[in-house]
């Protein structure tokens, strides 16, 4: 594809992205001349916890997972962040390697600016930067929170607030409840949950056998709502 044409491609991307609302078109165009499009194949780690940071990525289709390992191989996933999105804002500015690791949950195309020429051009645009500091500002929210609950809760507390989070945002009602499918594995919800498969899978059981929730695989239907949520008011 001519450099050009390329070029506009990639400004209309950028022109849907929170971090960039604020310049004009024209600004948007130069911007989009100093970023490159990479393609990233399910499971691909961007990078790892720890490499040196070369530059800020920009999911323009699939998601990507920003994850920590211990060292006994156990992961915790502290956010999944999807088309629009950014990632590794903090170690842009601060010059230190990247805190976490981030990989494909399913095929990406990703927009990449080298950490040189984003400085350089946030010189110019400090509400850019200003942006970016909003936005590592709410994933260090995230993360409090996420200390909060692998600190203060049970697994059960834990998979029943990710259960009835998604039931508001994402269930489909039905004559059997509201239905939704999980994101991902139960290895995955482990991985979100700070816990392991086989706990996930037995809570998951539990709540129906119970007649809380309806699970065939992936599939969640939710009985009964009240009942969930009054599992969390309990534990408040």
């Amino acid at each position: 594809m001519p450099a050009m044409a390329e070029t506009r491609n990639v400004s209309t991307a950028l022109a849907a992205v929170a971090l960039f609302s604020e310049l004009s078109p024209e600004e948007v165009h130069l911007l989009a001349a100093r970023f490159v499009r990479r393609k990233f194949s399910q499971g691909e780690l961007l990078f790892s916890e720890g490499d040196p940071c070369n530059g800020l990525y920009i999911i323009e289709s699939g998601r990507l997972r920003i994850f920590k390992s211990s060292a006994s191989g156990r992961e915790q996933v502290l956010a999944v962040e999807g088309p629009g999105g950014s990632v590794a804002e903090l170690p842009v500015f601060d010059g230190g390697p990247y805190p976490a690791s981030v990989s494909a949950v399913e095929d990406a195309q990703i927009l990449f600016i080298s950490r040189q020429d984003l400085r350089s051009f946030c010189l110019e645009h400090p509400e850019v930067a200003l942006k970016m500091l909003a936005v590592v500002g709410a994933r260090l929210r995230r993360l409090v929170g996420i200390i909060e609950e692998l600190s203060f809760t049970t697994v059960r507390q834990r998979l029943v607030a990710a259960l009835v989070r998604m039931a508001q945002t994402e269930g489909r009602r039905s004559e059997l409840g509201i239905e939704f499918d999980l994101p991902g594995t139960h290895q995955e919800m482990a991985h979100q949950l700070g816990t392991v498969r086989e706990l996930v899978s037995r809570n998951l059981m539990r709540l129906q056998a119970e007649g809380l929730l309806q699970v065939e695989a992936r599939s969640i239907v939710v009985r009964d709502m009240p009942g969930l949520t009054a599992i969390l008011e309990s534990s408040s």
